[in-house]
C-alpha cells in the first residue's frame, strides 16, 4: 500500500516558517557539523532535504561541497533562493542520480519517512558513499519514543497515521546492517521540550496546516475538528479557572553507521581525505 503524501509544492512557499520560533535548532546544526568533522567530509548530501534550511548552514562552512536532493521542485525553488551555494538535485531517495563513492557524508532530517521504498534509500545512501563515509538518518521515531506531543492528542488519528509512516529504529538499523555498514551508533540528538501555555498555543508555528505533514495530510475538515477541540479546551480551562499545558516533549534521534575503509587503507580521522 503507498504511503499518504503531502504535496510540498503547494505549501513550499510557506514552509521556512516553522523554522522562524526554532529556538534549539542550533543544537542540529551542532550534530551535523559534528559528523562533518568525524567523517572528514569533504563532500556531503542531504536527501529530503526540502528548503535546504539544513544544508545552508553546513555549506556556510568554507570548503564545504553541499549537495542536496528532494522530490519536490517547489521546495527545490525555496531552496535556490538562498545565499548559500547549494548544489541542488530533484530526484526519488531510492534512485540518487549521483555516481559510486562520490560522499564523505549522506544525512536525511525528519525525512526517511517520506520516503517510498527507506530500505532502498539506505542501500542506495552506501552505494554513494566513500569508504570511511557515514549515513546519518535524525529523526523521530513514535515507535520507540513517541514523546508528548499536543498535536496527537487534539488532532484525530495523526498518531495512527505516523506509527504507519515512521519505521522504528530498529528497522532502520536493520537495513543498515544488511547495507553492509558498521560501526552503527544511536544517540539523543536533541530534545524539543517546548510546552504551549494556554491560548500561546495559536502562536506557534507547527499548528499551521502546511507546517508539519502530520496536519498537512489532514482533509481541512479534519484539520479544522481539532483546532475546535483546542477551542473547546481552552474554554472549559477558562471556566473552571484552571491553566492547560499543551504538551510538546519530543525526541530527536541520530542513527549513524559507517561504510569500513578497505583492509589496510589508513582513515580519515583527522578530517583530510587520504585516499
Amino acid at each position: 500500500m503507498s504511503k499518504a503524501r503531502v504535496d510540498y509544492d503547494q505549501i513550499a512557499p510557506r514552509y521556512n516558517r516553522r523554522f522562524a520560533d526554532d529556538k534549539s535548532g542550533a543544537e542540529l546544526v551542532q550534530v551535523l557539523q559534528a559528523l562533518v568533522e568525524q567523517a572528514g567530509a569533504q563532500r556531503c548530501l542531504e536527501v529530503g532535504c526540502g528548503t535546504g534550511h539544513w544544508l545552508a548552514a553546513l555549506a556556510a562552512a568554507p570548503g564545504q561541497c553541499c549537495h542536496g536532493l528532494d522530490f519536490s521542485a517547489g521546495m527545490l525553488q525555496q531552496a535556490r533562493q538562498r545565499e548559500q551555494p547549494l548544489d541542488l538535485a530533484r530526484g526519488r531517495a531510492s534512485q540518487l542520480p549521483y555516481r559510486d563513492a562520490s560522499f564523505d557524508l549522506i544525512y536525511c532530517l525528519n525525512a526517511i519517512h517520506h520516503f517510498e521504498r527507506p530500505q532502498a534509500f539506505v542501500f542506495e545512501a552506501r552505494r554513494l558513499l566513500r569508504p570511511g563515509g557515514a549515513l546519518a538518518v535524525i529523526g523521530f521515531d513514535p515507535h520507540t519514543l513517541p514523546g508528548q506531543w499536543y498535536i496527537y492528542d487534539y488532532f484525530e488519528d495523526t498518531l495512527e497515521a505516523d506509527l504507519a509512516r515512521f519505521p522504528s529504529w530498529g528497522r532502520v538499523l536493520n537495513w543498515m546492517l544488511a547495507a553492509g555498514l558498521q560501526r552503527i551508533e544511536w544517540r539523543l540528538a536533541r530534545r524539543i521540550h517546548d510546552p504551549k501555555i494556554g491560548a500561546a498555543v495559536w502562536d506557534d508555528p507547527f499548528l499551521a496546516k502546511g507546517a508539519c505533514s502530520q496536519l498537512a495530510l489532514l482533509s481541512d475538515e479534519a484539520y479544522q475538528a481539532g483546532r475546535r477541540r483546542i477551542e473547546a479546551a481552552l474554554a472549559r480551562a477558562q471556566a473552571s479557572g484552571e491553566q492547560l499545558t499543551f504538551a510538546v516533549d519530543l525526541f530527536v534521534g541520530l542513527l549513524v553507521g559507517w561504510l569500513p575503509e578497505p583492509a589496510g587503507q589508513p582513515g580519515r580521522r583527522d578530517g583530510k581525505d587520504q585516499r
